[in-house]
């Protein structure tokens, strides 16, 4: 039988291995037990949460993963503030404009934008800089743009998207390139038209030149806000 202190110390040691973690500086607690590998911990980004995920996913013993890790945010904002960013970031995006918009303000529901068909609703909470989104929305593309939306405002330390589809509907690498460049187009530090995008069992390529470093890391950024996104190669390279 594989002792607890095997799978932490061999998941440590792949962690060192893979630079995008980053544990040096920002150190995860491992926990193992009855199968189930526990992450905790602050990472600085999105990149390094999704590879950390994988990483300890990785060992023959582990059958279950228990997510609490959390991203370092650009600015530190109160819930309150995040969930009104949120909020008003899916109430300012045309594709949400037939969707039902709900808060949950002080342990109540409060309406944000009440709409007469109550199949599409997004639903928003934030507790300790964590989004959770629920809802039932038409298609993938548009949970996976309300993810990235949450994603976006600076006090976001994670997303969790439980959005349902109705009706429900098989994920697929073409849908998942698509709105990638729908959020590439809707991000102001990126050119999307520099950029050339290739996706294949949930893994990102990016290539072409853009104009910057920030618009290099920004268009990363974005692939690895997508739901359901387990790596992103970035290709990239940056004018002159």
């Amino acid at each position: 039988m594989i002792r607890a202190e095997e799978v932490i110390g061999a998941i440590q040691a792949a962690f060192e291995r893979e630079p995008g973690i980053g544990v040096h500086r920002h150190p995860i607690t491992i926990e193992f037990a009855d199968g189930t590998v526990t992450l905790s911990g602050e990472v600085d980004g999105i990149a390094a949460k999704k590879l950390a995920l994988e990483v300890a996913a990785a060992p023959a013993p582990v059958s279950g993963i228990v997510d609490r890790l959390r991203v370092e945010p650009s600015e530190r904002m109160e819930d309150g503030a995040i969930r009104d960013h949120v909020c008003d970031a899916l109430l300012g995006e045309p594709a949400f404009d037939s969707y039902s918009i709900r808060a949950i303000v002080k342990q109540e529901m409060e309406a944000i934008r009440s709409l007469d068909d109550g199949k599409r609703i997004l639903e928003v909470e934030v507790m300790d800089g964590v989004v959770t989104l629920n809802g039932t929305a038409e298609s993938l593309s548009h949970k996976r743009l309300a993810g990235v939306l949450a994603w976006w405002v600076p006090g976001s330390r994670d997303v969790v998207n439980g959005i349902e589809l109705s009706p429900p509907m098989e994920d697929n690498d073409d849908e998942t390139r698509d709105l990638l460049r729908l959020v590439l187009e809707k991000d102001p530090l990126v050119n999307a038209s520099q950029i050339r995008i290739r996706c294949r069992n949930r893994v990102i390529t990016l290539d072409g030149v853009v104009a910057s470093p920030n618009s290099m890391l920004a268009a990363e950024s974005d692939a690895w806000f997508v739901f359901g996104v387990d790596r992103v190669i970035n290709n990239l390279g940056v004018l002159g």
